[in-house]
């Protein structure tokens, strides 16, 4: 195993304490609580910059800090505070410091003075306990007396939240959240149930609320606990895809990870079937149970399909034996037989399937059948679940193609889909291409928004991962053989001179691939290493040195890295570390947030959906410039750049590696793929003919040959229990 640690021991024992007066803020962030601070420390003549975060300082507060001295190139010495109390000021001139800052409204500099002249030390006191002794002062009526408190009070409000929320282990950062989510009623909000943060605030999971909720004197074994338990237990699993979860299994793996007894736990069970937070269903004879928002998804996808399969065909009848002569004509490509037999097929069908490998044709299938629907002057929606995706198939079939969130129209305001089943889209025929990205959920959402006299056209590559979301959706809509379905296999001459595709076919019938000695000039190689160590440093050898010498291609803007995992020395954090160490080491300024430093140049991944900024799930991207001033930067992706606030980077990550999922529906120039024994959980099949087919100029595998062996023997080791294709077998029909 290989260990990289770059970054600086975090025991508390190691850390440092320094306190002091804040002479001026020099940055704060609302939003995150990013701040940058000078701060005059007993026994320093000069003051030093701290940076931290805290919910609200100003000038002339005490602080604590717990950190670390840091030597920053561009800022000289600062001291990083992994926690920052702050303290109200004790000395006059700090009082008058703190009221004069505009913190509290209607009290300036000039104010502050008085106020601090006229009632000393129990200034304080006096706007809280008797604001009315303020009038005594010149020019502080009733309004502005009713200003000074009311701002006072808000800021107390927050302040005790955050010093709540900080005695319990909640970070600064997160505290903030809460109480942009939950307002003044965040401490009995958290009090009385803090599972609900879970649920309610992105970047807190039940681990964080768990550890909250024994502070706050919940029981390890209390009925709350386990439901909420019970709860994250199923929304782990459906994170590795599945639907639902076998009773037997989820009751098993709630007591492992909570440590309850299973009486406790089927009690939570129960409890959340009557709250209809879960439901049950019988799959294969045994009950299993769903999350709500999954089961919905899959009982609608199923009740959809059912729904746009019958009735009469947006273009009525089509004479293939004329239309398939004319479009060969028209695109001057002769089809195959197979191609043609497809054709016929798909123009029969109100919804259809059309699946393949690379190299068999889909694309010269797709864009013949849209030739022949466009001169039936119908009305053709394309889309796709990416960015990416949506960009290659415009490029394919020269018509408009949009993301699946474009389509429908997602609006932030409501977080929802302005087009639904009350506001259908406006398409005769809508083509959804990458299809086996498409999780339960999404294509619930667009499937709901077909109008009913509408066609479905649906293309993708079922042999690819399954979608990073719950469901098995090609899978299942092909397994459940009620929908019409195209599966090509012939490689077509011209794709069968390109090693990728032909290795790609061979991985996927079980085959090891053939690789090129490294002498021969190839798209495609397979190279040994016999540790994981070996495979680190061959990996390294061949994206800073071996490719771009001889293949000429830039190591950061055309090769991809992709790896099975994220965690381990072949993982895709570790393998960032080294390659930007590596590649962009010298770049300045540096900047390190959430665990990951940035500098311009690095190259970055979205890992969420942001819709304001229009960035999503998987979309790469290159840092553009950093602005330390205003903690900024901006990310060119494509061909626009996009600022993020420095609180904002927890959507980021490095990009010179990323895994083999998140890179599904992507093309890259040069793929390079190190596989090892270390990975043997995740080796499979599927997963090394994605990373494989997403390469579409050369491909390097590096790995201990037993790996890659075993890679492409295993297939599927455990299913996705889902049940979209039980409920489109017509037995099923009746219950929809």
């Amino acid at each position: 195993m290989l260990h990289h640690t770059h970054d600086p021991p975090q025991n508390r024992e190691q850390l440092e304490r320094l306190s002091g007066s804040i002479e001026r803020v020099t940055f704060h962030s609302e939003a995150s609580g990013f701040c940058v601070l000078r701060v005059k420390v007993k026994g320093n003549r000069d003051s030093v910059t701290v940076v931290g975060s805290a919910a609200s300082v100003t000038a002339g507060e005490f602080i604590e800090c717990l950190g670390a001295w840091v030597n920053d190139r561009q800022h000289g010495l600062q001291f990083k505070a992994k926690e920052l109390k702050v303290v109200p000021p004790t000395t006059l001139e700090g009082i008058e410091k703190y009221l004069g800052s505009g913190m509290v409204k209607g009290i300036g500099p000039h104010f502050a003075r008085k106020l601090v002249k006229a009632f000393g030390v129990d200034v304080f006191d006096v706007i809280e306990q008797t604001p009315e002794r303020l009038q005594e002062l010149d020019g502080i009526g009733p309004k502005r007396r009713q200003q000074v408190t009311a701002a006072w009070s808000e800021q107390k409000a927050i302040r005790e939240i955050m010093v709540f929320l900080q005695s319990h282990g909640v970070g600064t950062s997160r505290s903030v959240r809460i109480y942009k989510t939950y307002g003044d009623e965040a401490i009995a909000k958290v009090q009385e149930n803090p599972y609900r943060l879970a649920l309610d605030i992105h970047g807190i999971g039940f681990k964080t609320a768990d550890a909250l909720a024994q502070k706050l004197g919940i029981g390890m074994q209390s009925l709350i606990r386990a439901q909420a338990g019970v709860r994250h237990v199923l929304q782990e699993w459906s994170g590795e895809g599945h639907c639902a979860a076998f009773r037997d299994k989820l009751a098993e793996m709630a007591v492992k990870l909570l440590e309850i007894t299973d009486n406790v736990i089927e009690q939570a069970i129960g409890e959340e079937l009557i709250e209809e937070n879960l439901v049950s269903e019988i799959i294969d004879g045994q009950e299993a149970l769903f999350l709500t928002p999954l089961h919905r998804a899959e009982v609608g996808c199923a009740a959809h399909l059912l729904r746009l399969k019958d009735g009469r065909l947006p273009w009525g009848d089509i004479d293939t034996d004329k239309a398939i002569p004319w479009v060969e004509e028209k695109t001057g490509l002769a089809l195959s037989d197979s191609q043609k037999a497809a054709i016929e097929q798909v123009l029969k069908s109100k919804v259809s399937v059309i699946t393949g490998g690379p190299g068999v044709g889909k694309t010269t299938l797709v864009n013949s059948i849209l030739k022949i629907l466009r001169a039936k002057r119908i009305n053709i929606g394309l889309c796709a679940p990416t960015g990416r995706a949506a960009k290659r198939l415009t490029e394919s079939t020269g018509l408009e193609a949009r993301t699946v969130h474009r389509l429908l129209e997602f609006d932030p305001q409501i977080f929802a889909f302005k087009h639904n089943d009350e506001n259908p889209l406006d398409v005769d025929l809508l083509v959804i291409d990458e299809a086996s990205m498409m999780d339960v959920v999404l294509m619930n959402q667009l499937l709901k928004a077909i109008p009913t006299h509408a066609a479905l056209l649906i293309v993708g590559d079922v042999d690819q991962l399954p979608s990073v979301g719950p469901g098995a959706v090609l899978a299942d809509i092909i397994e459940s053989g009620q929908i019409t379905t195209v599966r090509l296999t012939e490689i077509f001459r011209q794709a069968a001179t390109s090693q990728i595709i032909v290795n790609a076919h061979k991985i996927n019938q079980g085959q090891v691939p053939q690789a090129e000695k490294a002498e021969t000039l190839s798209d495609f190689y397979c190279l040994h290493a016999d540790t994981p160590e070996a495979v680190f440093a061959k990996l390294i050898q061949v994206v800073t040195e071996r490719i771009p010498k001889r293949f000429g291609f830039d190591p950061i803007h055309d090769i991809q890295v992709l790896t099975p995992m994220n965690r381990g020395g072949l993982g895709a954090r570790s393998l960032n570390v080294e390659l930007q160490a590596r590649l962009n080491g010298d770049s300045e300024p540096k900047i390190s947030q959430y665990g990951s430093t940035y500098a311009p140049g690095d190259k970055v991944i979205q890992n969420v959906n942001n819709y304001d900024k229009e960035v999503f799930n998987g979309d790469i991207g290159r840092i553009r410039s950093i602005d330390l001033e205003e903690s900024r930067l901006s990310i060119r992706f494509d061909d626009r750049d996009v600022d993020y606030e420095f609180s904002e980077l927890d959507e980021i990550s490095l990009a010179y590696a990323t895994s083999i999922h998140k890179s599904q529906g992507s093309e890259y120039p040069v793929v390079v793929m190190p596989l090892a024994m270390q990975h043997y959980t995740l080796l499979e099949r599927n997963l090394v003919y994605t990373g494989v087919t997403r390469g579409k100029q050369l491909v390097v595998i590096i790995t201990e040959p037993k790996a890659l062996r075993m890679a492409v023997r295993m297939q599927k080791s455990q299913r996705r229990l889902t049940n979209l294709a039980g409920w489109l077998k017509p037995a099923a029909c009746a219950d929809v």
